[in-house]
């Protein structure tokens, strides 16, 4: 198993040609122990976390197994949103063009009978929504349809986004005479039970320790910090951090709208995405966070489900997911592909002891840190600074303008004015100190334990992860990508089809389905905790916290003053494949 290679599979040749045209060089441990299972013909139940080559361990083996010569669906693949069925379809046109291999993409908000005729063109396999797919099986629009080939992607998300009575129906549709392959981040006990159902005597794939279903490569930490500083962390974490490329996971739409438009504010190149968006704009914040064009996305967690965006280097959430699941697929956006990643999670007092339930949940230690003052990243700033003026290159321009300024001024006050105007546009602001330091927050962790303790069972302590009043439901915006199904194949390309911009509730109503999730309450709060979430203030902040009431952040942080917009090239540029 250890010295496995690609060719020792026994692979299509035309396959192994996109691999190595791919840049793949050995198979991961997914590949590996999938590979030879699906080749060999078995039903399979993979595991593994994602940005492990989850895809390309179904698509590599299914694609050597199939005649596209034949002119029909072989292969279907159940992806949970529109976005992700995109992404593979793509990805399996790829891996599959030197065997001639056709795609099509189908999902709610498209034409019925633009979709059908790309499938009657030839399409060797179809990736599809659960939505779309009943209905089009339902209304008897596919004929004869049965491949022998189905996989369910993702399968924990689309348990989280109610689709588990759709799939078990569209199976219904299917030929008994198949090859069924289901992949998943994670293993609770619905999808167990859906194994059961639909799989026929199933082998095991598992490259996730039971206690541990996070990646290693990515290094996961907390900060605790107050309710009213969540604006102010976030901007100091970025500030001291500088990450190349980030997502910002929030629970709401509406959150996302400010959130974005406040890292605009103090100079970053931020950008949101939910599912309120129209879709030629979805499109374009898609393509503009994969070319680096902006740094930082703002995100629902729907709407960036099944996103593959290469070289992102942190993940944020700005709440606290509201079940490890959650917390999972959050923070593999990140780690992708071998490469290292940082997963930071704020968290208020009240919500610490969630935070621990969800580190052993996941089986992964989560770090407690803090949040750096302010005094500390202006003296790193300094330091980075200093060490770029040391390795910048001189250029012709350069000399021009020193020649000018000698005129007026001796060499001291040049590099001074220079280095007085370069700081400007690179100070932080905030206050000095955001959060809680550890025996702070022992203090009032304790306080809190003790506050519920004296409730009894008569009430006791909100307990969940609602985390004050800014929370919301997580299924309520959307990850959508191009309305209309694409086509891949040999022939001119045919992409775009209808659009269709009325306002969704994330999904397009062919695509919903009832969730089998409890809905929180308005708070954000699951339904049943109690209002009262305000965490006992922390010893000595009194002075230091917003008044009570209707408190509503400025559109700018609090310090000492807005920073200057950022320069375009004050920040290196990563470019990513798109």
């Amino acid at each position: 198993m250890e010295n496995q290679t690609f060719e020792s599979f026994g692979l299509h040749q035309d396959i192994l040609k996109a691999v190595v045209e791919a840049g793949f060089k050995e198979p991961s441990p997914v590949q590996s122990e999938a590979i030879p299972l699906v080749l060999a013909g078995h039903d399979i139940v993979a595991q593994a976390q994602t940005g492990t080559g989850k895809t390309a361990a179904f698509g590599l083996s299914t694609l050597s197994m199939i005649d596209p010569e034949l002119n029909r669906v072989q292969i279907l693949v159940i992806t949970p949103t529109r976005e992700l069925a995109t992404q593979v379809s793509d990805e399996l046109y790829s891996l599959g063009r030197f065997r001639g291999v056709k795609t099509v993409t189908i999902y709610g908000g498209s034409s019925y009978s633009r979709q059908i005729g790309l499938i009657e063109k030839g399409a060797s396999v179809i990736v599809a929504t659960p939505g779309r797919m009943l209905d089009l099986l339902k209304n008897d629009r596919l004929g004869k349809f049965a491949p022998k080939i189905i996989v369910l992607d993702e399968a924990d998300e689309m348990l989280d986004m109610g689709f588990l009575e759709d799939i078990e129906e569209i199976f219904t549709y299917l030929p008994k005479e198949r090859q069924t392959l289901l992949f998943s981040a994670t293993m609770p006990d619905p999808i167990k039970r859906l194994a059961s159902k639909i799989l026929n005597d199933p082998k095991f794939v598992s490259v996730t320790p039971k206690d541990h279903t996070t990646n290693e490569d990515i290094e996961q930490q907390y900060y605790v910090i107050n309710e009213y500083e969540r604006d102010n962390a976030m901007i100091r974490l970025l500030d001291a951090l500088e990450p190349e490329k980030s997502i910002v996971f929030c629970r709401t739409k509406k959150e996302v709208d400010r959130l974005s438009t406040q890292l605009m504010a103090v100079g970053y190149a931020a950008k949101g995405l939910h599912g309120d968006m129209e879709q030629n704009q979805r499109e374009s914040v898609i393509k503009a966070f994969r070319s680096s064009q902006i740094e930082l996305l703002v995100a629902t967690d729907v709407a960036a489900r099944g996103l593959n965006v290469a070289d992102i280097s942190h993940v944020f959430n700005y709440h606290m997911p509201f079940d490890p699941e959650s917390y999972v697929h959050r923070i593999g956006r990140t780690g992708r592909a071998g490469k290292k990643g940082v997963a930071i999670t704020l968290v208020t007092p009240i919500e610490f002891h969630s935070m621990q339930r969800i580190g052993k949940k996941v089986g992964s230690k989560i770090e407690h840190k803090i949040v750096p003052s302010l005094s500390d990243v202006k003296e790193n700033k300094l330091v980075k600074i200093a060490e770029d003026i040391r390795n910048a290159e001189l250029n012709d321009s350069a000399s021009k303008l020193l020649s000018i300024l000698e005129d007026d001024m001796d060499m001291a006050q040049i590099a001074l004015k220079l280095l007085s105007n370069l700081l400007k546009e690179n100070t932080p602001v905030g206050p000095n100190k955001i959060g809680l330091d550890k025996k702070t927050l022992e203090s009032v962790v304790k306080n809190i334990e003790e506050r519920d303790n004296s409730r009894g069972g008569s009430r006791g302590g909100y307990r969940g992860n609602g985390g004050g009043n800014r929370g919301g439901y997580r299924g309520n915006s959307s990850g959508g990508s191009r309305e209309g199904g694409g086509y891949r194949g040999n022939s001119p390309r045919e992409g775009g089809g209808s659009r269709d911009d009325r306002p969704r509730d994330d999904r397009p109503r062919a695509d919903r389905a009832p969730s089998s999730r409890p809905y929180p309450s308005r708070d954000g709060a699951p339904s049943g905790a109690p209002r009262d979430s305000r965490p006992p203030r922390a010893p000595g902040s009194r002075d230091s916290r917003p008044p009570r009431g209707d408190f509503k952040p400025s559109s700018a942080p609090s310090g000492d003053g807005r920073r200057a917009p950022r320069s375009s090239g004050s920040r290196g540029s990563n470019e990513g494949r798109s």
